[in-house]
């Protein structure tokens, strides 16, 4: 069985096509997810909406809580972490991160930067080694393949790699990351543009985006699949 964590970040509460002034990222992961059920109703899906419900931001409780042994946990500091690890569980039990990520000003949503920030944990996704200055970080996300689908939304256009406007887009780099640095290796990015615009522009990159989406879930579907044994 594979598990997805569909995740979204736009503060917009509907999708677009179906709800005035829907999000665009929140079409693309329902999309995403729809198609991946239907084509396998058995996997399960775990969802999380930090657009409607941001993650606490870190604090120096935080803080004090994340870098203390946790045989040493005060039960104030277990109740400051709950949230946090319940975020980094499920990030460990997903084989697929489905995420709705909108860009906002060159970069991602506040929200999205809180979970950044409650997932990437000494301790529970990335260990630390201070005896080895050269290489002393160990991401323990890579026990077993596990893809991020990063689906987003642009005012403009032109972000692409290799695109016009490439060098002020720090969405998905950024997201690669800090994903890589806890074990996350395997990356898909598809995004919507045009949306200032507006138009037939923009309905063009919709299609696409959606299209390329039914292409990543046949895709993704294929490589979670079992080979049968031979006869």
């Amino acid at each position: 069985m594979t598990t997805l964590l569909h995740l979204d970040a736009s503060p917009r509460p509907g999708r677009s096509g179906t709800d005035e002034h829907g999000s665009h990222t929140r079409r693309l992961t329902d999309h995403f997810v729809t198609q991946w059920r239907r084509l396998r109703p058995g996997d399960a899906v775990m969802r999380r909406d930090i657009g409607a419900r941001p993650p606490a931001l870190t604090t120096v409780e935080w803080i004090q809580a994340a870098f203390t042994a946790s045989d040493r946990h005060q039960p104030w500091m277990k109740e400051v972490l709950a949230e946090s690890d319940a975020l980094v569980q499920e990030v460990l039990d997903a084989d697929i991160l489905v995420l709705g990520v909108p860009m906002y000003n060159f970069s991602y949503p506040a929200a999205f930067k809180a979970w950044i920030d409650n997932i990437v944990r000494v301790g529970r996704t990335v260990d630390f080694d201070p005896s080895n200055p050269e290489d002393p970080f160990t991401p323990l996300l890579a026990d077993r393949p596990r893809h991020a689908v990063i689906l987003s939304s642009r005012g403009g256009f032109g972000m692409n790699p290799g695109g016009p406007l490439a060098h002020v887009n720090h969405l998905e780099a950024s997201i690669r990351t800090a994903l890589e640095f806890i074990g996350i290796e395997r990356f898909h990015e598809i995004a919507i543009e045009h949306q200032e615009e507006g138009g037939e522009r923009l309905e063009a990159s919709i299609a696409d985006a959606l299209s390329r989406v039914d292409a990543l879930v046949d895709e993704l579907r294929r490589i979670r699949e079992p080979v049968p044994a031979c006869a």
